[in-house]
């Protein structure tokens, strides 16, 4: 054959690969999720995704420690209180878990970690929903400003990013005037801004004790809309957020792209609880090799354009050689 072209002229050696690989994920690009409650010496597997733990502030530090060791530097709070209530008071609570956590792991690690705070009222009201519920209906303009309450508290307490979740309108806005006002200028916001009405949350929300009473669908993107989430973005950098977020990550690569090649900001995307749970199990079962598995969907989310992930596998990843 008289072939000019012949790509696997490039493909021959796994040097040669190595040589001409386009994408790559690192410890760097990772962001640890962490489920933290109150107590001590507290360390439970959550069934619905192995190899996660709800754990206590003092375990905690240890598994932050281990990852600083694997190169995790950037580590994402989740809190699940004891007390909930309608409005989610115990959320702007100085002595709350997330709080205890952000000054604790501040105390023991200082600049070598990113503490980033998950801002979201569902896993402190009763009724599960991400705002206040009035008359059966989620209400924005108050629920934003208790959500930028919550992050004012968390930048009191020493985290470095807060990144609100919820989806209200506003909120980043809301956020941005609260903190800079009390002298948290370099606080940085990482704002969820194209976090849709996913089926793939299913476990997170028994990690965090947050299934709302109905659904999330007037607040949540829908999954048909693409367009919308470059709208969300755009509004969400107007008010002053510094990085952006597409949640879920893997159904959604196409949106990561499309909001990649919007914006000049840092892109973010959230290999949620449902995905990572999908490999886990497939795994398990002898479906899937889960070492290849992962790595190919980190390599897809980078390679769609997120500058970082945040994802549950970072660190079987890292120990097993995965990446």
């Amino acid at each position: 054959m008289n072939l000019l072209d012949r790509p696997r002229r490039l493909r021959a050696t796994p040097v040669l690969r190595e040589m001409m690989a386009e994408t790559n994920v690192s410890a760097r690009h990772l962001i640890t999720p962490h489920f933290v409650v109150e107590g001590k010496g507290i360390k439970e597997e959550i069934g619905s995704m192995p190899g996660v733990f709800h754990v206590s502030t003092d375990e905690l530090i240890k598994e932050v420690e281990a990852d600083l060791e694997l190169g995790l530097k950037s580590h994402l709070l989740f809190g699940i209180p004891n007390d909930k209530s309608p409005h989610g008071d115990s959320a702007l609570d100085d002595n709350g878990v997330v709080q205890q956590s952000l000054r604790a792991l501040k105390g023991q690690f200082g600049t070598d970690i990113i503490s980033i705070t998950d801002v979201c009222l569902c896993a402190y009201t009763s009724h599960g929903h991400c705002g206040f519920l009035e008359d059966g209906k989620v209400v924005n303009d108050p629920s934003v400003e208790q959500l930028a309450r919550m992050a004012l508290s968390h930048a009191q307490a020493g985290c470095d990013i807060v990144s609100p979740s919820d989806m209200m309108d506003g909120r980043v806005g809301g956020i941005r005037e609260l903190l800079d006002e009390n002298g948290f200028t370099d606080t940085v916001i990482l704002a969820y801004s194209a976090k849709y009405a996913s089926a793939y949350y299913g476990p997170f929300r028994d990690a965090c004790d947050s299934a709302p009473q109905g659904d999330r669908k007037t607040y949540q993107m829908d999954p048909r809309n693409g367009r919308e989430a470059v709208l969300e973005t755009f509004l969400d950098l107007q008010e002053g957020a510094d990085m952006v977020m597409v949640k879920p990550a893997l159904a959604y690569l196409d949106i990561i792209r499309r909001v990649r090649e919007e914006v000049l900001s840092p892109v973010v995307c959230y290999n949620v609880s449902g995905e990572y749970s999908l490999v886990k199990n497939a795994a398990k079962a002898g479906l899937v090799d889960e070492a290849a598995i992962v790595r190919e969907n980190l390599l897809a989310f980078r390679r769609a354009g997120s500058d970082l992930i945040i994802t549950y596998h970072g660190r079987d990843a890292l120990k097993e050689g995965w990446i």
